[in-house]
Formats: C-alpha cells, structure tokens, sequence
C-alpha cells in the first residue's frame, strides 16, 4: 500500500473568505488573523498542523490577501514552506478556489478551512486515505457524529462508510456532519472550468454517490469563528487549554478500560484484534467523567502492536478506537485524545502493512504516548498520573514524570522488571484508580 507521511502531504488551506458574520472583526483584518487571546485564529491551528508533522503549505487567499502573506511570509521562520495562490477580484467559492490553484496542487492533498480549529489525529486521516486508495477511492471526507449539535448534518454513514453526503438535501437519516477536513487527488478537479465559481460539495456529493470517497470518523468537536457567539467559545477553550495549565491523566487500554481477550492462534491472552473482541469494563465512563469533572485531561496511552505483527489490520485498530471514544462520547464521558503506538521493532511472519515496523519512541515503557500532547496542551505533568496494568505503564510513567497507579496484583516477575520504581498507588480497578486521582 502506497503510503505518504505528514512531512510529505501537501496541505492546502482556504483562506479567501469575507467574514460578513465577523465583520466587526473583519473590517480591517481576514478571518484567519483575527485576534484570540492576543494570537492569530489560524496560528492555533498551524501549531495543531506543525505538531502532526505537515511542512508543505499552500494558502488560497483573498479578502486583505497581503496580511495574510505578510504575516506568514514563506514560513521559514517556523520550519515549514508557505505558497499563496490569489483568488482574484472575484472570489470563486471553495470549489472555484481549488480549481483556480490547480497549477500549484500535488497529486494528493489535503484541503481545509483557514477559519476552523479541527483537533484531529492526521496520522490517521493520512492512514485512511491512502488504505482507502488502495480500494479505488479518490477522497476521504472527515466526518463527526453531529446530531444537528453544531449545524445541520449532511452526512448518511453506513457502519465506517459514507453512504451519502448531500448539504443541500437533508434528510432526518443524517446524523453525520462533513467535518472541514478533506484529501483529494488533483485529477478531480479536472473537469471543472477554470475561474468558475462553484461550491466543493458538489464534488464532494458525487464522489458519495460514486462510491470513491472514504471515511475518517473523528470524536472530538471543530471550533469554528463565523459568528461573534463562536469566536466567544472559541476563545473562552484558547483560555482552558493553552493559558491554564491542568493535569493530565494517561489511562493504559487494555486490561484497565475493557477486557483482554484470548487469542487462539497465539494460545495465549492478547488485545482485542477485532471489533467484535472488544468489551469495555463497567463504569469505565463514569470514572472517565469523574476525572473530568475535577479539571484534568483524559487521555488513552496504548501500544497496539497487532498490524505490525499481521494479526489484524490498522483500520481495525483505529475503527475499535472509535468506537471506544463514540460509545464514552454518547455517555458524555469525553476523551482529550487516543495516543496509540501502532509499531513492533522487528518484522514478523505475518506482517503486511510494513511501514509499522520501527523502533520508536512511542512504544512503552518509552514515554513517547505520555509527552506527546505536551506542546499542544497546556499540562502539569507534575500533578499528573499515568494509570496501567503492566509495569511497562509505570516505567512509562515514572520516564514521564508523572505519579504511577498500578491496577492488579503487583506480582513477582513484574517487581523484578520494575526494579526500585514501585507505582505511587496501587488499585483493584478504573473507578478505584479514579478516587485516587481525585
């Protein structure tokens, strides 16, 4: 399978809207640079973008064109490469946009809007691409289980498939929102003329009904400034996240949220490689609100090793992630972020999807998955705690930082492994490992 990392995906940014809505901001200044908590809209998002890894820029601009590129300049001076492409005097509408740039895309990109913040793992966004073309998509649409919370949903899944994306349509079927973050190849843009105006979903709504644009299903909620209400919200979570700083607490997957299962082809006891395998332990959401509710991040921190070793797939990983995150989201018990680690150092019998083979820093007991979110959240590692069932999760924790709870019996093998480095408590299971925390 053809597979491209983040440095090498171009990312194309459209930039060139008014802001009517806004326009007591606006007057003076485009949306994207439009101050919150003393910052530029759009500088949280590229910190999001710079943190994932993507290094190729192109900004499709313009309304107030000239601040933007001022502002930016080539990006050097933040370790990435910027382009600009001029809307012109017209402004050409999303798709018009895109099809006006045409001369400076890559076959492949990934396109999204300059007045959005969309905190998502881009690892996987890029994963599912590319697995998707690999079945004969052109697309991946970003997709959120909405329920006309935000706006009005536009989207018709079937299980991890679009079945239809339709914004002009809707339908009471559609319980799915277009998320704002899209990859495309630039071949689809090739039927459309030049300096037309025209809107992108109507691609985006044949390409659902062509059966050639997948899916990435995200869990956490898009910030967006179109109004003077939102850009209030918006600054109102800058303030929590980036300005305060809270603890965090890292929570192991298995063994400590749901059940480990039996493998019969290995004969031995092993994470759930299927959806059907994976069952949560109770309470799980009432511990994860729990912690929440006191002020601290939530975050998964798992090694899943199964698609490196052949035993599964990574969409099958990522697709029980989601599944997890959906089910505590319906409870309202929500996750900050899942950092799994999807590598094994050696390849094996079965491996297929080779990429995955390397040694890494993310896999414990290296306290890659635990630091990870530190440079886009504001955390105090000090006061925060790593919670797992393997000593593997406490030497994790103790590299990281952080206080240590062991959910088990501390046995023999495992205190020899941990040498002098005994976790700071020691609990019989998540809602115990909650009091604790709390």
């Amino acid at each position: 399978m053809e597979y491209k990392e983040a440095k090498d995906m171009q990312v194309v940014v459209l930039m060139g809207g008014l802001g009517t809505r806004l326009k007591e901001y606006t007057k003076e200044c485009p949306k994207p640079l439009v101050k919150v908590c003393g910052k530029p809209f759009f500088d949280y998002s590229l910190r999001l973008l710079i943190h994932h890894g993507f290094k190729k820029f192109l900004f499709l601009i313009g309304y107030r064109a000239d601040m933007i590129e001022d502002y930016y300049g080539d990006g050097s001076s933040l370790g990435i490469s910027i382009s600009y492409c001029y809307d012109g005097k017209e402004l050409l509408g999303t798709g018009g946009a895109v099809r006006r740039a045409y001369d400076y895309l890559e076959d492949d990109f990934l396109l999204m809007y300059g007045d959005s913040f969309m905190d998502i793992d881009y690892e996987e966004t890029l994963y599912r691409y590319y697995e998707g073309k690999s079945r004969g998509m052109q697309a991946l649409m970003t997709v959120l289980k909405n329920g006309n919370r935000f706006d009005k949903s536009n989207v018709i899944m079937d299980g991890s498939s679009i079945r239809l994306y339709d914004k002009m349509n809707m339908t009471p079927e559609m319980d799915y929102i277009d998320y704002g973050v899209c990859i495309y190849e630039k071949k689809l843009f090739d039927d459309f003329e030049v300096g037309v105006k025209f809107d992108i979903a109507i691609l985006q709504n044949r390409l659902s009904i062509d059966k050639k644009m997948t899916a990435h299903i995200v869990t956490k909620r898009f910030y967006e400034i179109g109004s003077p209400a939102a850009l209030n919200e918006f600054t109102e979570y800058v303030k929590h996240r980036f300005l305060e700083a809270h603890p965090a607490v890292f929570l192991d997957r298995d063994g400590v949220l749901n059940e480990i299962v039996y493998n019969e082809d290995a004969e031995q006891m092993d994470s759930p490689q299927k959806i059907s395998e994976f069952k949560p332990f109770p309470r799980v959401a009432d511990a994860v609100k729990k912690i929440k509710d006191k002020g601290y991040y939530v975050f998964i921190a798992t090694n899943q090793p199964g698609a490196a070793k052949g035993k599964s797939k990574l969409k099958t990983l990522y697709d029980i992630n989601t599944l997890f995150a959906e089910e505590l989201a319906e409870e309202e018990a929500y996750i900050d972020g899942i950092y799994m680690c999807p590598h094994y150092p050696k390849m094996c019998e079965n491996t297929k999807e080779e990429f995955l083979i390397k040694t890494c820093d993310c896999r414990k007991p290296k306290p890659g998955l635990l630091l990870k979110p530190k440079d886009i959240y504001n955390i105090d590692y000090k006061n925060s705690y790593m919670v797992g069932d393997s000593f593997t999760d406490v030497l994790a924790g103790y590299a990281a930082g952080v206080k240590t709870i062991y959910i088990g019996d501390l046995k023999c093998d495992a205190c020899k492994k941990l040498c002098d480095m005994e976790p700071t408590h020691i609990v019989r299971d998540i809602m115990q490992a909650a009091e604790v925390v709390l």
